[in-house]
């Protein structure tokens, strides 16, 4: 038998049943449920010293377990020093299999590893049911050693669902564990 995340696993036995309950969807395929997860850092440090945009590059591979790519800029901008296609950030954009072994792995130990942690705020949900979040620590994840990490970055994680408000967006992802701060 092939080999199943166990978030996967829990959204096609739980999560689709409790959301149909909660919102009264007719159908199976009316439930939300989560496209794909981007990571992204801003490197603007970068347009002085090319390396690291190797080192955040390298740091998002580790993290994600996907190769990361480096983002230019779109347009020049005179005060930054900036012209139009140097690199100034990385990406990864995860799905399937490895969205959901990474969902599971920031819930279960990234997050909890986040000093006086009480829960992720509500507030970054855009309107048409995406979530992002911001970390400022790249070292809450297991897979960096602290060691050999030159500085100490934060990093975006937006969240991309199929649901059409926040309302059912925020329950899909209560349902897959991430913790959101009580009221």
């Amino acid at each position: 038998m092939a080999y199943v995340p166990r978030l996967k696993q829990e959204y096609k036995e739980r999560v689709i049943k409790a959301l149909q309950e909660e919102f009264g969807y007719k159908n199976v395929m009316q439930v939300p449920k989560l496209e794909k997860i981007v990571v992204s850092r801003g490197v603007g440090a970068a347009v002085a010293d090319k390396k690291l945009i190797d080192y955040a590059v390298d740091e998002l591979t580790l993290i994600t377990g996907q190769k990361a790519i480096a983002t230019n800029s779109k347009k020049d901008v005179a005060a930054f020093k900036l012209r139009k296609g140097m690199p100034i950030g990385a990406k990864v954009t995860l799905r399937g299999e490895r969205m959901y072994e990474f969902l599971d792995r920031l819930v279960t130990t990234a997050l909890p590893r986040v000093r006086d942690f009480q829960g992720i705020k509500a507030t970054g949900f855009d309107g048409r049911g995406n979530y992002s979040l911001g970390i400022e620590e790249q070292i809450i994840f297991p897979e960096i050693n602290i060691d050999k990490i030159n500085k100490i970055n934060g990093m975006d994680i937006t969240f991309v669902t199929s649901a059409e408000t926040d309302k059912e967006s925020k329950s899909l992802l209560t349902e897959l564990g991430l913790p959101f701060k009580k009221n």
